[in-house]
């Protein structure tokens, strides 16, 4: 028995997909990397899928080890510029979740479109589903949240935070529409005095659980993200007098900034 592979085929099918994963690897860990190196690595990936499918590799182990292991960590790398170890698991975890849910949705989908040029439409109806199911999870069980630390200036002040990344956060200004992050007062008394606080205009929020309130914003300089080597100018940020969430970060940063 033999089988006959087309080598294109199999590139364009492993390029797609390896795309469509890292999309949503992407979208639930909220990485800022563009689309191009999204597409450089699923086409690494599909490269090197393709190579270890045409050379002969005489042990099994090491086929699967390339396959499973070093070929997504390849494309993580590339992709999202993943580096430490902790992040890098935490993206082939999305990774494979991401995998087995549009692999369950393409083939539950696959059962009612049986016409070979559907695949396209088939590989999108299933990122956009399992994208939508991984979203759902991360706000649940919060592994969509990404830990970082910040530098903020306002004026000739500046001060270091713990932050996190946060998915739910779509708090936007109303008036320009801008993203707005959230920090802790007592944060916010180390770029500003207490007579500016109290000055600030006030935006309204609303959370699960804890209904609608109003937030003090500013306009602060500068916010620098340390690892990113980026700097954003001119963001938005509310102050919070609720200290739950200063326990373990200081500031809750849009994902949109």
């Amino acid at each position: 028995m033999y089988y006959e592979l087309y080598i294109d085929v199999l590139f364009l099918e492993n390029f797609l997909m390896d795309y469509i994963l890292l999309l949503i690897t992407k979208h639930v860990l909220c990485s800022r990397e563009p689309v191009w190196r999204i597409c450089l690595a699923a086409l690494a990936g599909a490269l090197a899928t393709c190579v270890v499918v045409a050379v002969r590799i005489p042990y099994t182990f090491i086929k699967y080890g390339l396959f499973y292991l070093i070929i997504p960590g390849i494309m993580l790398i590339v992709g999202l510029r993943i580096r430490k170890g902790p992040e890098l698991a935490r993206g082939m975890i999305t990774l494979y979740i991401g995998g087995f849910l549009t692999g369950g949705i393409f083939s539950f989908l696959g059962q009612y479109a049986q016409v070979g040029s559907l695949f396209f439409a088939l590989a999108v109806a299933s990122y956009y589903l399992a994208s939508g199911a991984l979203k759902m999870l991360s706000l649940l069980f919060h592994f969509g949240e990404i830990h970082c630390e910040v530098r903020l200036v306002y004026g000739e002040r500046t001060c270091s935070a713990a932050a996190v990344i946060d998915t739910g956060n779509h708090l936007r200004d109303p008036v320009s529409g801008k993203a707005v992050s959230i920090i802790t007062r007592h944060m916010a008394e180390k770029l500003m005095s207490l007579e500016e606080l109290k000055s600030l205009r006030k935006i309204e929020y609303h959370t699960i659980g804890k209904g609608r309130g109003m937030l003090p914003v500013v306009t602060i300089d500068s916010l620098w993200i340390e690892g990113e080597g980026q700097s954003y100018e001119k963001p938005m940020i509310a102050v919070s007098d609720d200290a739950s969430f200063g326990t373990r970060y200081d500031m809750i940063l849009n994902p949109d900034i």
